[in-house]
């Protein structure tokens, strides 16, 4: 089956500046994701888009097979990711002139998958062949039937939601997860077609809390950093 995985990048970020190029442990952060790609042996192609001259050229230092120059519009804080994969699908099938079947895309942002987590979650999207699409997650710190709340218009706090049985311990309320970033997978007329990702046939794959931080904040790359180090390695 014909797959590709796409690994979208901008220059800019708010919340780490240069994060896509940022060291993390003895490469760029950006090169984990490429190299646990490169390492799974499934893909057809490997792309990266990215509206910045620095992250094509290391995205092309570690093996990427097609750069992918993003547009502008694709490239502000407040533009969507779905379009930028949908763009970096196109484009990459233009150049090459074939159409792929599967599109899998890595968060850069998550580098502390295992190359087994990209395999395995394959394998299950691609044995359940009437599925829309497949995300990715950990169980939840917190559930929405117990210790989750919102705050009304009225300015009261609740819990965001109820059942009709009161939940009196956490372990008894239904589980749940926090996505986590890490690993998208859809159908090529589905992603196509996506304004979201959620459809009535997505997939959650579960991985465990140490493997599923989203570098969004400085706070967050020392986690990151400290867990791959006492890992030893990531891709």
């Amino acid at each position: 089956m014909s797959r590709i995985c796409t690994i979208c990048a901008r220059g800019g970020s708010k919340g780490v500046k240069n994060k896509n190029t940022k060291m993390l442990l003895d490469k760029p952060l950006i090169a984990h994701s490429i190299e646990q790609a490169k390492q799974s042996g499934l893909f057809d192609a490997i792309a990266v888009s990215s509206d910045n001259e620095q992250i094509l050229a290391i995205a092309k230092q570690f093996g990427a097979d097609i750069l992918v120059e993003r547009p502008n519009e694709l490239a502000t804080d407040q533009a969507a990711k779905l379009p930028v994969i949908q763009h970096c699908l196109l484009a990459v099938e233009e150049k090459l002139g074939k159409q792929f079947k599967v599109i899998v895309d890595l968060d850069a942002t998550s580098p502390l998958r295992l190359v087994e987590d990209i395999i395995q979650s394959i394998r299950i999207f691609e044995e359940n062949s009437d599925v829309d699409n497949l995300i990715t997650g950990a169980p939840s710190r917190r559930s929405p039937y117990f210790n989750l709340v919102e705050v009304n218009e009225k300015g009261y706090a609740d819990l965001s939601k109820r059942l009709d049985k009161v939940i009196v311990r956490r372990q008894e309320s239904p589980k749940c997860y926090d996505m986590n970033a890490s690993i998208y997978i859809w159908k090529r007329e589905i992603l196509l077609n996506s304004t979201s990702v959620f459809h009535s046939k997505t997939l959650l794959y579960e991985m465990p809390e140490e493997r599923s931080i989203d570098i969004d904040s400085e706070l967050d790359f020392e986690f990151v950093s400290f867990l791959a180090m006492k890992r030893g390695e990531i891709s």
